[in-house]
């Protein structure tokens, strides 16, 4: 499967060396779940910005500006859509509402086609089924939690979904994927991973390895901004 990666700097703490070495830590250790395409999202100078291309994630040279305070990665397994094509890899931008957001999709759906020609959703070149999240939520012409919860219940397969937007909210949507997501008190610092293993391992690579933690528990259902 895909692997789901990022931070939350909340404290404002880190400088954007830091920034960068705990993505990149997090991005090679994101490999361990394939390594067909990667990439990011933040927003910084004021909008929005995604990067992503085919290949490991290692190989991408991943850079975060001072200014971003909240980045959003993913590591992909192919199960639909040729990587080579780069608009088949994750993040995908989409528009709601007056705001823009980035969504990820780590899991398989299984009703994306069924669901498009239900709601004559626009035709769209991705051929992805993680597509269809970003579809179903600019449906409802509002980017909210009820239209995260009408895309989360409208989806049938394995997920969790990583979006942020453009005001530098970052909300995760909980199927029964694993997530393991880790708070840093001292620094008042999120930081998270697809599992718990391959979290410790990205940081076990940083400074922050031997730093006290706890765990925020993310159940199957939660919606959690």
């Amino acid at each position: 499967m895909c692997c789901l990666f990022g931070f939350i700097d909340c404290g404002r703490t880190l400088s954007a060396r830091r920034k960068t070495m705990l993505i990149q830590a997090l991005a090679a250790e994101s490999e361990a779940r394939d390594t067909d395409a990667a990439g990011i999202a933040y927003n910084s100078g004021g909008r929005l910005r995604l990067y992503k291309r085919p290949g490991p994630a290692r190989k991408c040279g991943f850079r975060i500006p001072d200014d971003a305070r909240v980045v959003m990665g993913h590591s992909r397994m192919t199960t639909q859509g040729k990587a080579k094509y780069n608009k088949n890899n994750h993040p995908f931008s989409g528009r709601a509402g007056g705001l823009s957001f980035a969504l990820a999709h780590n899991g398989v759906l299984h009703n994306d086609r069924a669901l498009r020609r239900r709601w004559k959703l626009p035709e769209s070149s991705i051929e992805t089924d993680s597509y269809v999240a970003v579809q179903l939520i600019e449906q409802q012409r509002a980017f909210t939690l009820d239209s995260l919860k009408y895309m989360a219940e409208s989806v049938e397969g394995s997920f969790v979904f990583t979006v942020l937007d453009d005001r530098d909210t970052l909300t995760f949507v909980k199927g029964d994927t694993p997530l393991c997501l880790l708070h840093f008190p001292g620094q008042d610092l999120y930081v998270y991973a697809s599992t718990e293993e391959i979290l410790r391992k990205a940081l076990n690579r940083t400074w922050l390895g031997g730093m006290f933690s706890t765990e925020v528990v993310v159940d199957g259902g939660d919606i959690l901004t």
